[in-house]
């Protein structure tokens, strides 16, 4: 089982999530009675949906991780996932999604997700030059 299939597995027995298609049209999603908060795009890469205050909140740390990928302007962080502690990480980043999304104004409206906007290559050959 990958992490990614672990993960989803683990989220979707969460009360507060349900399972439907990723409106960006690839892999599943969950989400709260409010919104999309995570799209399982394959095996490795997940987008999660941060709210634009949470995504400043946690920059500096969000920046630090190798997992994760950020695009400007976009309220979606890309996780990839290749291992287990990845997974977990990706786990606190949804709870603090649905909280951030408890609070969100109305006028703060989705984006689309980062799929086709993120290339996440293995950390082996990302070191590599």
């Amino acid at each position: 089982m990958t992490p990614a299939q672990h993960a989803f597995e683990r989220l979707q027995a969460w009360p507060d999530l349900t399972v439907s298609p990723a409106s960006c049209g690839t892999g599943r999603a969950l989400r709260s009675v409010r919104d999309e908060i995570v799209h399982f795009h394959s095996d490795r890469d997940v987008d999660l949906h941060l709210t634009h205050r949470a995504i400043q909140r946690f920059q500096y740390d969000l920046s630090g991780s190798s997992a994760i990928r950020l695009v400007a302007g976009s309220r979606w962080v890309t996780v990839h996932l290749d291992c287990d502690a990845d997974a977990d990480l990706l786990l606190s980043l949804v709870s603090i999604a649905l909280k951030a999304h408890q609070s969100r104004p109305a006028a703060d409206a989705a984006s689309g997700c980062n799929f086709h906007r993120v290339t996440v290559l293995p950390r082996t050959l990302a070191g590599e030059v």
